[in-house]
């Protein structure tokens, strides 16, 4: 039974069978816990990617998605390196933090929130900060909704021996991403996101190469990815520290359902399906969206409120009592509130939000 349907970001509504996957109590040193349950999620991620295993791996890390950012730019980025972050969000920014907390040589290029970051965002910044070695940016800004358009910061840095980090916390599993074709080194994501799992750790997928030439790097025992990732290719599956064994299994069930659903691509078209239903409707009845049309991505949608005097707690309790959470907006020079697409939800669940709100307007 849900008490609401979640329109966020993350955590998001989940099936009935991932709930269910957690009512069992599992041993961290169990084998058939880390081969039968582990070592397949690690093994299935790089299928859902389409990677190569003998070129790629990945890693699972305790904690929210912020933690596996951090693991991941404490590591890749040595006192000899520059990192050039590209932030047009409050995401962006914390890596702006995580790299002050790291003392990590580092540049920030603030866009506006309603900025995207285009080649030419990444050219502009190449040719007037010389020594760049890392580039680090985030692909779907929950602070706004906006897709950042990866592909042209690849072009842009292709053949220039830059390490390029992703933070495609809210996009992996929802959005299609090609790994190879982008050059991107590290790709962050969380349990809690486009997979629909729950929240309790976060994953990275990295090339190979890339993470082994991360040993010794780490500034933090706990977040130290090459020892996490070194802990689990030698004890078939085992965390170094005690793993959240229920959020796991739960995370094993929403691979499952994924794949059920016919993978990545499927699940595309799902939410944006979501999206479109959502923003025709809200249209209808008088709401604008913050983002254009070309901006958008299909996760989250930020509208702006509909007159001056609207009340946005009102309009939040309201919705909850008709079984429906939604978020604040989070930009910090237009009143905005943000409904999320993504979950266990379907282009109904949108019609039956848009009939609530026609009913409290």
């Amino acid at each position: 039974m849900r008490n609401y349907l979640l329109l966020t970001p993350g955590p998001l509504s989940t099936s009935e069978s991932v709930r269910e996957a957690m009512l069992q109590d599992w041993c961290t040193w169990d084998k058939d816990y880390n081969e039968g349950v582990v070592t397949p999620i690690r093994q299935g991620l790089l299928h859902l990617a389409g990677l190569d295993a003998d070129r790629y791996t990945s890693v699972l890390l305790q904690g929210s998605g912020t933690y596996c950012v951090e693991a991941t730019l404490g590591a890749a980025v040595k006192p000899t390196d520059k990192l050039l972050i590209l932030a047009n969000g409050a995401y962006g920014k914390r890596m702006a933090q995580i790299a002050d907390y790291y003392r990590l040589p580092y540049v920030l290029v603030s866009l506006h929130e309603t900025e995207l970051i285009t080649g030419q965002t990444v050219r502009k910044a190449l040719a007037g900060i010389p020594g760049i070695t890392h580039l680090a940016m985030v692909h779907s800004e929950t602070t706004t909704g906006l897709l950042n358009p990866i592909e042209e910061a690849a072009e842009a840095i292709r053949g220039k021996n830059i390490t390029f980090i992703v933070d495609a916390m809210s996009s992996f599993g929802g959005i299609p991403i090609d790994l190879p074709k982008l050059g991107i080194d590290f790709l962050v994501s969380s349990a809690n996101k486009c997979i629909q799992g729950v929240p309790g750790f976060g994953f990275v997928i990295a090339r190979k190469d890339k993470l082994a030439a991360t040993r010794g790097n780490a500034r933090s025992l706990s977040l130290d990815l090459y020892a996490q990732w070194e802990a689990m290719e030698k004890g078939g599956g085992k965390w170094r520290f005690t793993s959240p064994t229920h959020v796991v299994h739960a995370f094993y069930q929403a691979m499952k359902e994924l794949e059920q659903e016919g993978g990545i691509a499927a699940r595309y078209e799902r939410y944006k399906q979501n999206h479109r239903t959502l923003v025709d409707g809200m249209r209808r009845l008088g709401f604008r969206t913050l983002l254009p049309d070309e901006a958008q991505g299909p996760v989250i949608t930020s509208f702006l409120y509909p007159q001056a005097d609207f009340d946005f707690n009102r309009f939040y309790g309201l919705l909850k009592e008709k079984g429906f959470v939604i978020y604040p907006g989070k930009i910090s020079d237009a009143d905005t509130f943000r409904i999320g697409n993504i979950g266990d939800i379907f282009p109904e669940d949108m019609e039956r939000l848009l009939e609530a709100i026609r009913s409290i307007r």
